[in-house]
């Protein structure tokens, strides 16, 4: 084992324990209050520039759902060669301060992009290239802020937290594509991006004013060789976490590849314009808000058997979507497969953390975002030639009925495990 240290700066005292109970539980925390309003300012930011970049890769080639792929596929395949390593930082160092630089980064990457595409400037590759440099801040930042959030309230509130996370997120979504449609059509996508930059001071400046002994610290780990093999093979120790973090890979290369299917739907199934796919990506979001107020409700971790049935749930709506003749009954389905998709992220996320040790959990948070997020490089492509060849529906139909029976088959391999160890530990006894 690695050897480990004392981080600086006292946990906060028993005299002010975390209020428990209750959907917005988290939010009496000052520390996470600060956080979650910073994060309701940029993630708005974030939304509107993702929608705008989505639609100016349609532009400027022509509206091929492969470009869009290769867009997406640039974006988040840094996440496959560096969130592991996030993880392993974000056990090592000041999650705060870390926070704080990258947020700072990703503002300069909106900023650059905002100033080429408003100039002239832009191009596609241009374009490919931020969308890979922002990708590499991602894959870093996202680690670091999931394992964070146990520092914000403590172990007993993490569910609750990692749920208000979720709400906060889809708030902005719903509001982020609204409001980006309009600007799109008004003022053109590369204020979108300045928009974008300027959000990210609200998150900066919340992360500046928190308290830092006021923060949950766990132990830091020493600087060591290693560290990343002792990660994996506390994973690899645990069956179970094995399962949910296949499951999570699975699908998220199938089915939460919304950036491609979502926008050919939109433009080329329904011929819709940039306002028509900010309302699909809103609908989504709103499912996804009454799905995080369910997942607030829950204190405990979820059981295995929980995320297996919200996976099965989301791709057979998944499914359904694909098969609705108009946009109208498109987008209806559409709050459904928000509502379940963030039931079973959540479901997943909350797994995780609160089944791993505190001194590991960064490193799995690293591999946990390298599946969630790094898949979607390697499905993004795969759907984007499915939706070239055989029309925009064929990603949501083919994309559902994969994630059903990944689900599925890797449930049904958990179940035969279990067994298996029952039946050991009975025969042990009996000798």
């Amino acid at each position: 084992m690695s050897a480990v240290v004392d981080t600086p700066g006292p946990t906060p005292p028993a005299a002010a324990p975390v209020p428990r109970g209750g959907i917005f539980a988290s939010l009496r925390v000052p520390n996470y209050r600060l956080y979650a309003s910073g994060q309701v300012v940029s993630l708005v930011g974030t939304w509107m520039q993702r929608i705008a970049q989505d639609w100016l890769v349609l532009d400027l080639s022509g509206g091929s759902p492969a470009a869009l792929g290769i867009a997406t596929a640039l974006q988040f395949a840094p996440t496959l060669l560096l969130s592991l390593w996030g993880g392993v930082l974000a056990d090592r160092v000041d999650k705060r301060r870390m926070l704080i630089l990258l947020q700072i980064g990703m503002g300069l990457c909106a900023l650059a992009l905002g100033l080429a595409v408003v100039t002239g400037f832009a191009a596609l590759l241009q374009v490919y290239v931020f969308c890979a440099v922002l990708g590499c801040f991602s894959a870093l930042d996202i680690p670091i802020r999931q394992s964070f959030v146990s520092e914000l309230v403590g172990p007993g509130q993490v569910a609750n937290a990692v749920a208000l996370n979720s709400m906060t997120f889809n708030l902005a979504r719903i509001a982020g594509p609204a409001v980006a449609g309009v600007l799109i059509a008004a003022v053109g996508s590369g204020w979108v991006f300045l928009i974008n930059a300027a959000s990210f001071v609200g998150v900066v400046t919340a992360l500046a004013l928190m308290r830092p002994d006021r923060l949950f610290r766990s132990e830091r780990v020493r600087r060591a060789p290693g560290q990343l093999r002792e990660g994996l093979r506390y994973v690899r120790a645990r069956p179970e976490l094995v399962g949910v973090l296949t499951m999570v890979f699975l699908v998220s290369a199938f089915a939460i590849n919304f950036p491609v299917t979502i926008p050919v739907l939109a433009r080329n199934v329904f011929g819709g314009t940039a306002e028509s796919y900010g309302l699909m990506t809103t609908l989504i979001a709103v499912g996804s808000v009454v799905g995080a107020t369910i997942a607030a409700r829950r204190t405990s971790v979820p059981p295995v058997r929980f995320v297996v049935l919200t996976g099965v749930a989301f791709g057979l709506v998944l499914t359904v979507t694909g098969l609705m003749p108009t946009f109208a009954s498109a987008g209806v389905v559409l709050v459904v497969v928000g509502l379940s998709a963030l039931l079973f992220t959540t479901a997943a996320n909350a797994f995780v953390q609160l089944s791993v040790a505190p001194e590991v959990r960064g490193r799995v948070m690293g591999l946990y975002m390298m599946l969630f997020l790094g898949s979607t490089p390697l499905g993004a492509p795969l759907l984007g030639i499915v939706a070239e060849h055989w029309g925009g529906r064929a990603p949501l139909l083919l994309g559902g009925a994969l994630t059903v029976v990944s689900v599925l088959i890797v449930a049904a391999v958990l179940a035969v495990r279990g067994r298996a160890r029952a039946g050991r530990s009975a025969a042990e006894a009996c000798a």
